[in-house]
């Protein structure tokens, strides 16, 4: 049992990856599997989708409440995707990462540079790769989600998503999903073990010590 004058500070985890290497899938084993880990609920200008909740699939904003946050420096990380705005609201992150829960990020290689600009000592990137463009083509078919254009156009941005791996902590590459999983919760076990998010660890120190 870990003792309780030892508090641990809470991190950012986030998943990068070209679509169809897997990213979504490990995200939501290590949500059943992990339970001080939740996801993080973004921020949106569009509207509700049928059956979205908000405050649960994201937060709903209008144009003017969005601008506003932004003004504030509200956002950790923040995007205009077509017509919409998107971003992390950072108040309700750093309030779980106080009392040393963690929290899951599903974003891209541009949303993980802001996080590291903003709260690079929290974060802990992970960039998800696939064995092969073939085998990544073959996923991504085998969803039978998209048209053969749009699984063609998803390969090309493959190759400039991929490009950035090198600004990642960690590289998996994803041959086994179930294997793959495991590494994860390897790197979350080991990160939640660094010395400087073990809040109140000197003073345990210094108690065994005598000191």
């Amino acid at each position: 049992m870990p003792d309780q004058t030892i508090h641990r500070r809470g991190l950012m985890l986030v998943l990068s990856s070209p679509s169809g290497a897997g990213k979504t899938s490990i995200a939501r084993a290590l949500l059943q599997a992990e339970p001080g880990l939740a996801m993080s609920v973004s921020a949106t200008t569009r509207a509700p989708r049928p059956g979205e909740t908000d405050g649960v699939d994201y937060h709903f904003l209008d144009i003017p409440r969005f601008q506003a946050m932004l003004a504030e420096n509200a956002f950790l990380e923040h995007a205009r995707v077509f017509d919409h705005f998107y971003g992390t609201p950072k108040a309700p992150v750093e309030a779980a990462l106080g009392t040393g829960k963690d929290v899951l990020f599903d974003i891209d290689w541009q949303g993980t540079q802001q996080l590291a600009q903003n709260a690079r000592d929290d974060l802990v990137a992970v960039f998800i790769l696939p064995p092969s463009l073939v085998e990544l083509e073959r996923r991504l078919k085998g969803r039978a989600q998209d048209s053969d254009a749009v699984v063609q156009q998803r390969m090309a941005k493959a190759a400039d998503e991929m490009s950035h791996w090198r600004e990642y902590d960690y590289v998996v590459v994803n041959h086994d999903l179930a294997t793959s999983i495991r590494g994860v919760q390897a790197i979350l076990a080991a990160e939640r073990l660094k010395r400087d998010r073990q809040v109140g660890l000197a003073d345990f120190v210094n108690r065994l010590r005598g000191v």
